[in-house]
């Protein structure tokens, strides 16, 4: 599903008993002070029932921050919270991050310690095999498996705060500049990031097979740019078939998993051991392999094979030879196909013209392009930003030539 347009940049899930008037109000104010729309219930609990207005303002927000704290686990309104916040981050690629604020991240995955012992008070009302009671529990493991903030007792709370509010304006302004590419001019991209996107849900290594210029790559970073966030580690490997020449396997695998791995440019992976294996096979992740032109390719980057990778990882391949994703094995051929008619004259208008359509005196010469590009969208690109702001007797000297010598740029890519 598509992402929704929002109201929040951030909600904030917390224990108001817990941390109402400390860490969580400096936290609020911090982020206020940074002009960000945040979303924070001043109301006490009242009730069984989390109210509608707050599931409304969880689904309204960009980013949810979870403060895990103590006896969270003792609130069932605190637990519903965050039963939405995880649905909303898998409908709509919402951001996630737990702050661990004097518990530990594997005391809240195990329900354990004294985050357990609150969490053992809803056991003895529910039962320990009431559904509600497994979907918490369910819950409360993925939201501990996520990236999140360690701040422990004897931690300076005013350093994790600026920290914390660094870390949320970063994935806000990614995710802003996210949002900004995929508005930008992708005409046609909706309804096929849709249909890959409703394949990902089912299969865990797609291919997007196509001759050159067709798109693939702008569909795949497309897609990646909409589902990232929803992955605990991500790396986009663009053009693998030329950095490959040019660098070699081993500095692209150093490349893909320093990214999967969230290191810092200046820690570098020489080799990839066991321990950064096992780290990575408990991690969700999703990688882009982009024009792969060998089965070889594959190989050696995800080190041999697809068996390490966690359950939810998802991997896409890019190629010009569907012959390669068949050897490969992968679970799912998607071809990147002509853009109809339509899509064609809007793309080449944008173009062209700067404009969703051409103006009427140029509507039959810019139909004349389009049939000519056959629905190729970079040719569709290359031919409009070519003829922008030509005179009606250039337009007409350009296609007589078309005709005789066709475009070599766009013939390179094919």
């Amino acid at each position: 599903m598509a992402p929704k347009n929002n109201k929040y940049d951030v909600f904030i899930s917390f224990r108001g008993e817990d941390t109402r008037n400390n860490f969580t109000s400096h936290l609020h104010k911090a982020l206020l002070l940074k002009n960000l729309q945040v979303y924070m219930d001043e109301r006490l609990e009242s009730g069984d029932e989390i109210s509608s207005s707050l599931l409304k303002a969880i689904e309204d927000s960009k980013l949810s921050l979870i403060v895990f704290s103590e006896n969270y686990a003792s609130s069932r309104w605190c637990l519903d919270e965050l039963v939405h916040i995880l649905r909303c981050k898998e409908r709509y690629g919402q951001i996630v991050v737990p702050i661990f604020y004097h518990v530990s991240p594997c005391d809240i995955r195990k329900q354990s310690g004294n985050f357990g012992v609150a969490f053992g008070a809803l056991e003895e009302r529910f039962g320990s095999e009431s559904d509600r009671l497994s979907q918490w529990r369910n819950a409360l493991t993925s939201a501990a498996n996520l990236s999140g903030c360690n701040a422990p007792i004897n931690r300076c709370e005013s350093d994790l705060i600026e920290k914390i509010v660094e870390d949320i304006l970063k994935k806000l302004n990614s995710l802003s500049s996210s949002s900004d590419y995929l508005n930008n001019g992708l005409v046609g991209m909706s309804r096929r990031i849709e249909h890959l996107e409703s394949l990902l849900l089912c299969v865990p290594i797609l291919g997007i097979c196509g001759m050159g210029g067709m798109g693939k790559t702008t569909l795949a970073r497309a897609l990646f740019t909409q589902i990232y966030n929803r992955f605990e580690g991500y790396c986009f490997l663009e053009n693998v078939r030329e950095e490959w020449e040019k660098h070699n396997g081993p500095s692209l695998r150093k490349q893909l998993y320093s990214e999967l791995l969230n290191k810092e440019k200046n820690q570098d992976i020489v080799m990839i051991n066991m321990f950064e294996k096992d780290r990575l096979c408990r991690k969700k992740v999703l990688i882009v392999l982009d024009d792969l032109d060998d089965v070889d390719q594959f190989e050696q980057l995800l080190c041999g094979d697809r068996d390490w990778l966690c359950h939810g990882s998802r991997v896409i391949i890019t190629t010009r030879d569907q012959q390669i994703l068949k050897n490969i094995g992968v679970d799912q051929i998607c071809m990147a196909n002509q853009l109809d008619d339509d899509e064609a004259l809007q793309l080449f208008s944008l173009n062209g013209f700067k404009s969703d359509f051409p103006p009427t005196s140029f509507m039959e010469l810019s139909i004349k392009v389009v049939n000519y590009a056959a629905g190729m969208p970079l040719a569709l690109k290359v031919l409009g930003s070519h003829l922008y702001s030509k005179s009606e007797e250039e337009w007409n000297s350009a296609i007589n030539k078309l005709k005789v010598f066709p475009n070599v740029e766009v013939i390179s890519y094919n």
